[in-house]
């Protein structure tokens, strides 16, 4: 893996890749590259024994400095009450798909993430999965899903001042100073 870019260039970071492309861990490297503590906001629920085992990697491999925040909705509040610590957002992907699944009004919650994006201090990164480039789904949720979260994905690439899209464990920056 490439080492990290000086996060201290980027007030906000959006991360993106393919699943088990390496996005987690590249964003993990860009908020520990500043000083501690680090606020990792984790949008995952152990719904199921292979998630629960995949929470625990991600929390072994992040180790000690880190304050984890599960907050699987509430991702806006999370943000706006730790508005000078370093913070991950991981991952955006199951935020919304977190609330689509409960029926909000996903239009109004992208909306207010992006308000207390433009509010936040502190260097922001955040991940989320790129999923265009996969099949069409064969279901009409799977389809708003899907563009819903490119959508998603679009409007916080025109925020950020970094983006980058990690391949095979290679970040590529595509937008802003690697």
């Amino acid at each position: 893996m490439a080492t990290s870019a000086a996060p201290g260039s980027a007030r906000l970071t959006l991360v993106l890749g393919g699943a088990r492309s390496g996005k987690s861990r590249y964003a993990e490297s860009l908020i520990t590259a500043l000083p501690a503590p680090w606020i990792y906001v984790a949008t995952a629920e152990a719904c199921d024994t292979e998630m629960a085992e995949r929470i625990a990697a991600h929390q072994a491999r992040r180790g000690a400095g880190w304050r984890t925040l599960e907050t699987p909705r509430d991702v806006v509040g999370a943000l706006a009450a730790h508005g000078t610590t370093p913070l991950l957002v991981d991952c955006l992907t199951l935020w919304l798909s977190n609330a689509l699944l409960a029926g909000a009004n996903v239009e109004a919650e992208i909306e207010r993430l992006e308000a207390v994006l433009t509010k936040a201090a502190a260097p922001l990164v955040l991940v989320a999965n790129e999923v265009g480039f996969g099949i069409v789904p064969d279901n009409a949720l799977g389809r708003r899903f899907r563009d819903l979260q490119g959508q998603l994905n679009q409007r916080i690439a025109a925020r950020a001042d970094r983006v980058v899209l990690v391949v095979a464990g290679v970040p590529l920056t595509i937008k802003g100073s690697p």
